[in-house]
């Protein structure tokens, strides 16, 4: 029958962002490989079966469906696996959920994919609360969305000197890396460029708070300008101040 045929896909998702819409409906902003941030309508999902199950961070399994590739669509959803609940007794974990969906919630245009980095997403929101490392897997997110928005840091080699030893620095305007006998009398105005940020291993969680301080900065002066100035989320605020509270 003319008129009758859809546009549909299903595959896990994670999801970043879900508010009520309408009667017992929710508006939900999903993460998958093949499909980037996508949203679409769940119908139900304001009630009581899935309401308590659709929260930031679970796992899905995401079937959409719309008449037309620009419509909004709608989502079927099945659990995989709940992350949230479990992390309930652990504020920086939690911390750290709200963290990684918000920002990609925010960064990600919608409906691009970006496979690799999705691996990488799930891969940090398996290890939030689950292990002692992930807040350094979470400090490398935060660097990876930067090279996925096309900003991403150049940790390789000193950009004044060339050398591959003692880079301690990162440039504010190029975000390229700096050795301390490249530096000078400019270290001063240079972003600090702790080992666990080139993914040297996991030292002091105080590497990781170095470290939050150099990706914000790129995250303020140059994604947050490229999205139209749009403030950063809280959540990722609230996630360096759980941080800054952790011994180490």
């Amino acid at each position: 029958m003319e008129g009758a045929l859809a546009l549909e896909w299903r595959e896990d998702g994670v999801l970043l962002a879900v508010r009520r819409h309408g009667e017992g409906s929710a508006l939900a902003e999903v993460f998958t490989e093949g499909h980037g941030r996508h949203a679409g309508l769940v119908r139900g999902g304001g009630g009581r079966r899935l309401a308590p199950l659709l929260q930031p961070g679970a796992q899905l399994d995401v079937a959409w469906r719309a008449r037309l590739e620009e419509h909004l669509g709608s989502f079927t959803v099945e659990p995989v696996r709940g992350r949230a609940a479990a992390l309930m007794g652990d504020r920086a974990a939690l911390a750290g959920l709200a963290a990684v969906t918000a920002l990609a919630a925010f960064a990600l245009p919608e409906r691009q994919p970006y496979p690799a980095f999705y691996h990488q997403t799930v891969a940090v929101l398996d290890l939030i609360g689950q292990s002692a490392v992930w807040p350094y897997a979470y400090l490398r997110w935060e660097a990876a969305l930067l090279a996925e928005m096309g900003f991403g840091l150049d940790l390789s080699t000193c950009a004044a000197t060339g050398a591959t030893e003692g880079l301690v620095y990162v440039s504010p305007r190029t975000g390229r890396a700096v050795s301390a006998a490249g530096a000078g009398a400019w270290a001063d105005r240079l972003l600090p460029l702790p080992p666990a940020l080139r993914g040297e291993g996991e030292g002091p969680l105080a590497e990781v708070r170095t470290g939050l301080v150099t990706t914000g900065h790129f995250l303020e002066r140059r994604l947050v300008p490229s999205l139209g100035n749009r403030p950063l989320p809280g959540a990722r605020g609230r996630l360096v101040e759980a941080l800054a509270r952790l011994p180490g």
